[in-house]
């Protein structure tokens, strides 16, 4: 006769889990077996095709062709004071700075000059997220994204308006000027302010509002720091507002603190310049607006050309070297080891109980 006790337990829900090859963990499984014939072929093959493919890449990067000049200090034109020192007190008035260099070869191809900055945190979590999507969309709004704070509102003709664009990277722009003359030409290098941003940054991530931009902006203010309104960015009405591109270029926010950015395309279709950028005397014109020094900053314009896999950078080159020469080094050593210290497959097959460990 059952007791009650019998019953209770009876009536309690098993915790055991189902009888199932899953749950019951009976499931069939593959578990490699690491031994010398496996191994040390993968170390050969890896180093083998990783040192040719790193020295490929070295090539290739060798190819680019870089001319990198640090403008930070550069001195006031007809005056003993750096540039970075001028704008202090002057409210940020710009200053004209000139440095003469010389190209001892020749610059072949497609031409870029870019603009670099070091010490410089735009992957700042605060500074990343200073923005508001929907307005650089053309989704203007009265009320710009708290995101924006404190950049979202700013004083004009006494009244408080929402800033266009708001947020701390359009308010810290990139607004230097930086021209490059041909001493042996006589004339200003010239180039094209457009294809130099992401074409999906500019059709997909960066419009307009509808109709005119001076009156769709009517109702806001340019950013602290900016000289102009974003609807004046540009004479070209496909590179302005919010389409253009230096300030795509600059929203893109770099992940390191030392970086480059893309500043302008040599323009190969004027006479003189249609094969690239001759040796010789040139002169780099800044007009020196951005302060970096108060955070040990540095500026520096770049000329440089691309090759088959783009700008300029070793690291991945060197990188495959080091990795395919490391495993190379490790596949020798663990060769050498195997071969001088290990038992043969016989004697390992006929191992026992009674085998005398040695």
């Amino acid at each position: 006769m059952a007791t009650s006790s019998d019953t209770s337990d009876q009536n309690v829900k098993s915790r055991r889990p189902a009888e199932s090859a899953f749950k019951q963990q009976r499931l069939p499984a593959w578990q490699p077996i690491l031994t010398a014939g496996t191994v040390l072929p993968t170390f050969f093959v890896i180093g083998i095709a990783f040192i040719p493919v790193g020295i490929g890449l070295l090539y290739f990067s060798d190819e680019v062709k870089e001319y990198v000049i640090d403008y930070t200090h550069c001195m006031k034109e007809d005056e003993n004071i750096t540039c970075a020192e001028y704008i202090k007190p002057n409210n940020m008035d710009p200053c004209i700075c000139r440095i003469n260099f010389n190209l001892t070869e020749d610059f072949l191809g497609d031409v870029y000059f870019y603009y670099g900055l070091s010490n410089y945190y735009q992957n700042h979590r605060r500074y990343v997220k200073s923005r508001d999507d929907n307005q650089l969309l053309g989704r203007l709004s009265l009320t710009p994204s708290t995101d924006c704070e404190p950049f979202s509102y700013a004083e004009e003709d006494g009244k408080m308006k929402p800033v266009a664009p708001c947020g701390a990277i359009a308010n810290s722009m990139f607004n230097d000027t930086l021209t490059v003359n041909s001493q042996d030409l006589k004339v200003n290098v010239p180039v094209l302010k457009t294809g130099i941003a992401w074409t999906s940054d500019k059709k997909i991530k960066f419009r307009n509002p509808p109709g005119d931009l001076k009156t769709a902006f009517a109702n806001y203010t340019k950013p602290v720091n900016w000289r102009k309104s974003v609807w004046e960015l540009d004479t070209n009405p496909d590179n302005n507002g919010f389409q253009n591109e230096d300030l795509i270029v600059w929203m893109r926010t770099a992940a390191l603190p030392t970086f480059r950015k893309l500043y302008r395309r040599v323009d190969h279709t004027e006479v003189g310049f249609s094969t690239g950028l001759s040796n010789g005397p040139y002169t780099l014109i800044v007009e020196y607006n951005y302060p970096v020094t108060d955070f040990d900053g540095t500026k520096s314009f770049i000329i440089s050309t691309t090759s088959l896999l783009g700008g300029k950078n070793p690291f991945l080159g060197v990188a495959y070297v080091v990795v395919g020469t490391l495993c190379l080094l490790l596949g020798i050593v663990l060769l050498v080891i195997h071969l001088r210290c290990s038992k043969s497959t016989t004697e390992m097959i006929n191992v026992n109980p009674r085998t005398p460990y040695s």
